[in-house]
């Protein structure tokens, strides 16, 4: 169901706020932000081949999650990044890997260009905001929430949002998809209907992993 008009203008205002928020933290606490992010990421997802962990090209400000990535490409984990291949079509999920041929896609952000579709067992969204259930306000293109309620699968989602990006509520609607996690600079947090769980870095470990099994067994009696 598409947003009323004063919905949608609601969430412009309210991202409008939350980017220039970001844009106006300064360099050095952005980056001290981010460490402290891939820090706790690097600690909580032990994950091992065969396993395809999405991810975004970090654009305007965001987490940088390659860093990340790089060190699990060593453990046989392959990266996948979001394409647009159309006006209202889901996100396709191109493999992707340090020098591989690029192009530029939807606001001018770097995409792999032509290889292996991946379907990415955990993903990683920078959201331009995150409410206090776990729903994510985006830069209105309703991209990830398109692909996610269209995956046959769906991966373990995992915000990574700076604290600047928390907001009250999404006022979520039908369409909006929850994510599973919510990691900040300040600590980790698992998303339930009824609020957030703060867990540290062992317990997201072990609920991702059984989060993981749950789907790849659900996913198999479908």
């Amino acid at each position: 169901m598409a947003l009323t008009p004063v919905q949608a203008a609601w969430r412009k205002q309210q991202r409008a706020q939350l980017l220039a928020a970001r844009s106006a933290a300064s360099a050095q606490d952005r980056a001290a932000w981010s460490a402290a992010i891939h820090a706790t990421l690097m600690e909580a997802l032990d994950l091992q081949a065969p396993c395809v962990l999405g991810l975004c090209w970090p654009y305007r400000q965001e987490f940088d999650a390659r860093p990340l990535a790089a060190h699990l490409r060593a453990r046989g984990v392959r990266s996948a990044l979001p394409v647009v291949h159309g006006p209202g079509l889901p996100l396709a999920f191109h493999h992707w890997w340090p020098g591989v041929a690029m192009d530029r896609g939807v606001y001018d952000i770097p995409v792999p260009r032509d290889t292996e579709l991946l379907l990415p067992d955990v993903l990683l969204v920078p959201p331009v905001g995150i409410d206090a259930l776990g729903y994510r306000l985006g830069y209105g293109g309703g991209y990830f929430d398109r692909t996610l309620a269209a995956l046959a699968r769906k991966p373990v989602c995992i915000a990574t949002a700076f604290a600047v990006s928390r907001i009250d509520s999404l006022e979520p609607q039908a369409h909006d998809v929850r994510m599973d996690f919510v990691v900040t600079e300040t600590g980790i947090a698992r998303c339930l209907p009824d609020g957030m769980q703060a867990l540290n870095a062992g317990q997201m470990r072990s609920a991702v992993h059984n989060l993981l099994a749950d789907r790849a067994l659900l996913h198999q009696s479908n």
